[in-house]
């Protein structure tokens, strides 16, 4: 138990500064897995744009956070970078890193995430992307195991709700959590 206390308390600290540090390789990997990724793949299509995030570092104990840096593309156009911030409260141990893109059905869904400080409700919730592993996520809690192949990443089809569909694939780490959080995002134009 200190064993996974200690892991988990490095992985709070590590995993937000990490996924600081994207580059356009992580970028370009990022949605490729997205794009092999089933139903998630023909969202590139029908989408006005969308926020892709490489990597979201998040961990807890008993409260927890997560937050990621991530890019905005306006129908294939990149446009600007956003932030990604959660705070979460409730049972909770670990940390993982993961994977997230926010596609936006219209221009009206785009320019509502643009305008400024976005929120998502606790109530909102994505599709986890599994490989080889299962795994599930929404801004009220997530639980993943660590992904056995991107590359093999499946999907099932979610619907637009309120102009967007959120997914995320696991890239590591072990999380359990039953909490209740929000996702809050910032954009700052390119």
């Amino acid at each position: 138990m200190k064993t996974l206390l200690k892991a988990s308390l490095l992985m709070l600290l590590v995993l937000p500064f990490s996924a600081a540090r994207a580059d356009e390789a992580d970028y370009t990997k990022a949605k490729e897995v997205f794009e092999a990724a089933g139903e998630s793949s023909h969202y590139f299509g029908k989408s006005y744009g969308y926020a892709l995030f490489p990597t979201v570092g998040k961990g807890g104990i008993g409260i927890g956070g997560a937050r990621g840096k991530g890019r905005v593309y306006e129908q294939g156009r990149y446009i600007g970078d956003t932030t990604l911030t959660q705070l979460s409260i409730g049972l909770q141990l670990g940390g993982q890193a993961y994977s997230e893109i926010i596609f936006f059905e219209d221009k009206r869904a785009l320019d509502e995430f643009t305008g400024g400080n976005f929120e998502f409700a606790a109530q909102a919730s994505a599709t986890a992307i599994t490989a080889s592993v299962s795994g599930t996520a929404s801004t009220t809690g997530t639980s993943a195991g660590a992904s056995g192949g991107q590359r093999d990443a499946t999907t099932v089809a979610p619907s637009f709700y309120k102009g967007m569909a959120v997914f995320t694939v696991a890239k590591g780490g072990l999380m359990y959590e039953a909490t209740v959080g929000g996702q809050k995002f910032s954009y700052k134009p390119r």
